[in-house]
């Protein structure tokens, strides 16, 4: 496997290397999972929007793509975050507690994307 991984965006192409990707991911329930906001950021995609789109596609996330996190898993979580720059915001004043992706959530979420990307593209 590369040492960097690709990873599209609407506006360009940014690469970030396999550490950066694997600070993301987190054990949650058994699960590797990355957070809605770390999708956000890899996608330059935002939260809100992510999250909407799960809610609205409900049926294509079971458990075992996507769940969302109770309130002590995600102050556990936070608790690592405590070594982060602290420039980035991620975990700070959410309203609600996020959601966490498997990588099959992450796939589906990309589908989803992807369709939103192309019916863009039909309107223009």
């Amino acid at each position: 496997m590369e040492e960097n991984q690709i990873i599209e965006t609407k506006e360009d192409i940014e690469i970030y290397d396999k550490e950066k990707i694997r600070s993301m991911i987190y054990e949650v329930r058994g699960k590797q999972v990355m957070l809605d906001s770390d999708v956000a950021l890899l996608y330059n995609y935002e939260t809100k929007k992510i999250n909407q789109a799960v809610k609205r596609n409900i049926e294509r996330f079971p458990q075992n793509f996507c769940f969302q996190l109770t309130e002590n898993e995600f102050n556990c979580l936070r608790s690592q975050f405590v070594t982060l720059n602290k420039s980035n915001s991620r975990g700070q004043h959410r309203k609600y507690m996020p959601y966490a992706f498997t990588e099959q959530g992450i796939a589906m979420w990309k589908c989803i994307y992807q369709g939103f990307q192309l019916k863009n593209l039909k309107k223009n």
